[in-house]
């Protein structure tokens, strides 16, 4: 890296498209131990994409919150039953 300050926004080859990629991974947890490091050194050291970062972090407990609630009873027997149907009609 080319030693971008935390408040400078991140440019050229410190930030090409494919880090928003890595930001992903890095969240999701699928990254060598190597890539953890670059990531989280990258992360405390761009402004730009701890931004990003820390956008999606927020996201994420959006979506995880809105899916604790379970669907109606009504909803999942009409799923279930239609899942059935697929289930009997790939089989015949």
């Amino acid at each position: 890296m080319s030693g971008a300050e935390k408040n400078e926004p991140c440019t050229g080859a410190d930030c090409p498209e494919a880090r928003l990629e890595q930001i992903y991974e890095y969240l999701d947890g699928v990254l060598t131990d190597a890539e953890l490091a670059t990531v989280q050194r990258h992360l405390e050291e761009c402004k730009r994409c701890g931004d990003e970062y820390d956008l999606e972090c927020l996201i994420r407990a959006a979506l995880k919150r809105s899916c604790r609630e379970k669907a109606p009873q009504q909803l999942r027997a009409s799923i279930q039953m239609r899942l059935t149907q697929v289930t009997v009609y790939r089989s015949e």
